[in-house]
């Protein structure tokens, strides 16, 4: 029997729900707005074994270090870094994230260890924070340390291991 007639079945814009998409389906960047995107991704990595004795919070890095650009004032970044840490000598060692000249986690940091009079121990060390920059102008994060006093080493990347530090523009 011939076809005589095919009948369209549009779909009606808001009809669609998640089982009418095939597992595989691909879904353009440009239609996911709101909350929650992801809008830029910037990270650095530094294999330098880096030292300090001061009291008071100093770069642990140059090269772990990231500068990034928001898109709009209402935007978050999100900051995640990982490295290795060790104190010597009974430290205690204190290891924060600035962005700019503001220490994201007040005087004791996102991450501090205590070490005996003796040898100290490596530790995997990650620290992360969900920041409101409220700016569209380059703002830069950076990992900082500080000891607990004077002759006592605080060491960051210990035993050259590679750090990181990545910086995620969350759309608001």
């Amino acid at each position: 029997m011939p076809l005589t007639k095919i009948q369209s079945l549009g779909i009606t814009d808001g009809t669609i729900v998640n089982a009418d998409i095939n597992a595989s389906a691909a879904i353009a960047g440009t239609k996911l707005t709101g909350v929650g995107k992801v809008l830029q991704v910037v990270t650095a990595t530094d294999a330098t074994q880096r030292s300090t004795t001061s009291a008071s919070y100093v770069t642990g890095s140059n090269t772990l270090s990231i500068s990034i650009t928001p898109s709009s004032t209402s935007n978050k970044i999100f900051i995640i870094a990982t490295t290795t840490t060790i104190n010597q000598g009974g430290a205690q060692s204190y290891f924060t994230i600035y962005r700019d000249s503001t220490n994201l986690a007040g005087a004791a940091g996102f991450h501090y260890t205590e070490g005996n009079a003796g040898e100290g121990q490596e530790l995997p060390t990650t620290m992360s924070y969900l920041d409101s920059p409220s700016t569209t102008s380059a703002t830069t994060y950076q990992v900082y340390m500080k000891s607990s006093g004077s002759g006592v080493y605080s060491y960051l990347n210990a035993a050259s291991v590679t750090g990181t530090i990545t910086a995620f523009e969350i759309g608001a």
